[in-house]
């Protein structure tokens, strides 16, 4: 029903009565591999979609049977395409010269941006398989903190019949600044560093269910290591390489906090 508004005559014809001309677009999505691509016209005007056409194949008569549709949506509002925009796909860069001879065909904003950020993207890549590969020991920590843990429980008596069991499990006592919320929110207080060590908030509150408040801040240093080095987003004004570089010098910054505050050092920076 929405399509069906969209395309109404006299619905576009008022929505460009006042227009000069056409700022057109094209662009694919494809919604699954395999699947064919299904390309959308766009005016920028007016951010309407003119429609859409699955693209079977990138040759040249495809590009030519979308763009004329386009010329056809065109002369229906009978105004002319001032500008085209795609991204300079070849069966696309020769249907719209065919069909729109005189108009302009420039590169949309994104995809020139990404074709100048290539060479940046391809040294930030391998900025990250090494920093990848240097980052290491921090699965076998976590699986000794977990392998510890097991074995405590493992030692544990059980509880006699018909009786609760004792809580005397010692409490380590982590000083303030050492405390794992502290380093999170006074060190690592920015976007994912700072939420994935959120995980050992519990040891901190006094959380019944947290027996090894120790163990406790190494797993979520871990954790949050672990979604450093996945975080594979950013795009060419932010790198994967910068924003993990950033964020493994955060968390090398609380560590440092956390042993100068446990050997008496600077507790705090405020």
């Amino acid at each position: 029903m929405l399509a069906a508004r969209q395309q109404d005559p006299e619905r576009l014809a008022d929505a460009y009565r006042d227009m000069a001309s056409l700022v057109l677009t094209i662009d694919g999505l494809q919604p699954e591999k395999g699947q064919a691509t299904l390309d959308v016209v766009r005016e920028l005007r007016r951010k309407r979609v003119g429609f859409a056409e699955p693209l079977l194949s990138s040759a040249t008569p495809e590009g030519q049977r979308v763009i004329a549709l386009a010329r056809q949506w065109a002369e229906r509002l009978d105004k002319p395409v001032g500008r085209w925009m795609s991204d300079k796909q070849d069966a696309f860069v020769q249907a719209i010269g065919t069909a729109f001879p005189t108009t302009p065909h420039r590169y949309g904003h994104n995809h020139f941006l990404r074709d100048v950020a290539k060479p940046v993207l391809e040294l930030d890549s391998q900025s990250t398989v090494k920093m990848r590969s240097k980052v290491r020991g921090w699965r076998t920590i976590e699986r000794r903190v977990l392998e510890d843990r097991r074995h405590t429980v493992a030692l544990e008596p059980a509880p006699a019949p018909g009786s609760l069991p004792a809580d005397e499990t010692p409490r380590v006592a982590l000083p303030e600044a050492a405390a794992p919320e502290a380093c999170a929110r006074r060190d690592l207080g920015v976007g994912q560093t700072a939420n994935a060590l959120d995980t050992t908030a519990g040891a901190v509150t006094g959380d019944p269910d947290v027996q090894d408040e120790a163990g406790e801040v190494v797993l979520g240093y871990c954790a949050a290591v672990r979604g450093m080095l996945n975080d594979d987003q950013g795009g060419p004004l932010h790198p994967p390489g910068v924003r993990m570089s950033e964020a493994l010098q955060e968390v090398r910054a609380s560590l440092e906090r956390t042993l100068q505050a446990q050997t008496g050092g600077v507790q705090s920076r405020w």
